[in-house]
């Protein structure tokens, strides 16, 4: 049962690459729905995040990933070739190791960052829902989120508040020093913007913005710290009050240009600007990075400060890799034993019908007037030598033309002693 992925991710691709080939939640259903509905692909899921696109596929028989690739840039508009440098594939048991190194943020820009995890939940749920997951993808993502689980509680890997928002927040004091008397505006109120407006409050931020399609979103998340929430359209007349700018939205186009920057620059008297743009597609124009005044950083460009702060994790990943080479295995041996599905189907089958026939023939000579006991022993020797009939031959047969590794692997599968060790 051929076992694919094919995908992108930071370290592959960079973000003007990345954010070409994002697969909006809203339509990432009915995207998979067309993936399966091609002749090559029988289940697919797919991750999409900022900083990776994934798809995870069971193929059809003589199916070929390349033409997952072509499917992916034909979906995005984008040219097959162009795309293909940018992308890795990987097969049977190397998709396995992927994808339970993927979910606990083993193979994370940040070092086992715990957002993944619940970023694989989602495009587990969406292909749920949309109908894209059979048996062999579902016990996949099932055992991720099991190994994930047991990284994360039998090792370090996330006790230190390493992540993209701590990343982040760590530049910013590195510009500002002491952010006491900082404003901060938030652009989005999802995970990642959550949890930066956390890092900000604990390093003496008080005066907070949060702008947010969702006007309700974004009041409970700036209640949360004392601040302000507004609609997105409000922001160009709110930038200039803000020294820290940190955008996380799942806009498909800039929310801030260059022009809406330099007026705000205008009014603060060009007081430096600290913007950090993590989506992808990209929230900020990268223009605006070429503005004096204003330090714009993306996802890409915190590498630096998330490696200075992994090296209190690197201990954890070699523990957790050697859990995943042992949970690898688990699984392959799950899926190799799918390859007998078919031959103990038919052999119980078989068997089944044999079975129902003689004790057809068992129950006429009862209604015939013959005793139990003889319609009994007639069913006992007759279910039995049907049974053996066809195994019996076939041993014959392998003892005649000298197949002594048949012979061998009959007797580990019937449990049968060799006499001959015995003497």
């Amino acid at each position: 049962m051929p076992l694919c992925a094919v995908g992108l991710n930071h370290m592959t691709a960079p973000v003007e690459v990345r954010e070409r080939v994002v697969f909006p939640l809203e339509t990432l259903q009915d995207s998979l729905r067309a993936l399966t509905g091609t002749a090559s692909v029988q289940e697919a899921a797919v991750i999409s995040t900022c900083n990776r696109t994934e798809i995870y596929a069971v193929l059809a028989p003589g199916g070929d990933p390349t033409q997952i690739l072509r499917w992916l840039a034909g979906s995005h508009g984008v040219d097959p070739d162009w795309l293909e440098p940018f992308l890795y594939t990987h097969n049977g048991r190397d998709v396995v190791r992927h994808l339970l190194r993927v979910t606990p943020g083993l193979d994370s820009l940040v070092l086992g960052e715990p957002q993944i995890a619940g970023q694989t939940k989602t495009a587990y749920l969406e292909a749920v829902t949309a109908g894209t997951i059979g048996p062999v993808l579902d016990r996949l993502f099932q055992h991720a989120f099991t190994v994930s689980k047991q990284v994360r509680t039998e090792t370090e890997i996330g006790a230190h508040p390493v992540s993209v928002a701590f990343a982040a927040v760590s530049l910013a004091r590195q510009i500002f020093g002491a952010l006491e008397e900082s404003t901060a505006l938030l652009v989005g109120a999802g995970e990642t913007i959550e949890l930066t407006a956390r890092h900000l409050h604990r390093q003496g931020v008080r005066h907070f913005i949060v702008a947010n399609r969702t006007r309700g979103r974004a009041q409970e998340l700036a209640d949360t710290y004392g601040g302000r929430a507004i609609a997105l359209g409000d922001l160009p007349d709110t930038l200039a009050e803000a020294d820290i700018v940190v955008s996380s939205t799942a806009a498909p186009l800039p929310i801030l240009g260059k022009g809406s920057v330099e007026r705000a620059l205008r009014r603060r008297r060009h007081r430096p600007m600290f913007m950090v743009d993590i989506a992808v597609p990209r929230d900020i124009e990268p223009e605006v990075g070429q503005l004096d005044d204003v330090y714009l950083y993306t996802v890409d460009d915190l590498r630096g400060v998330i490696e200075a702060n992994l090296r209190s994790r690197s201990h954890a990943a070699a523990e957790a890799e050697e859990i995943i080479n042992l949970q690898v295995e688990r699984f392959m041996t799950w899926l190799r034993s799918l390859d007998s599905v078919p031959a103990i189907r038919g052999f119980r089958e078989r068997a089944i019908g044999q079975r129902d026939d003689v004790l057809e023939r068992a129950r006429r000579r009862l209604a015939n007037g013959e005793s139990p006991e003889e319609a009994l022993d007639y069913l006992a020797h007759t279910l039995t030598n049907r049974l053996l009939h066809l195994p019996t031959t076939r041993l014959r047969e392998a003892a005649a033309s000298g197949e002594a590794a048949l012979l061998k692997a009959a007797r580990r599968l019937l449990d049968i002693p060799d006499e001959r060790e015995d003497d």
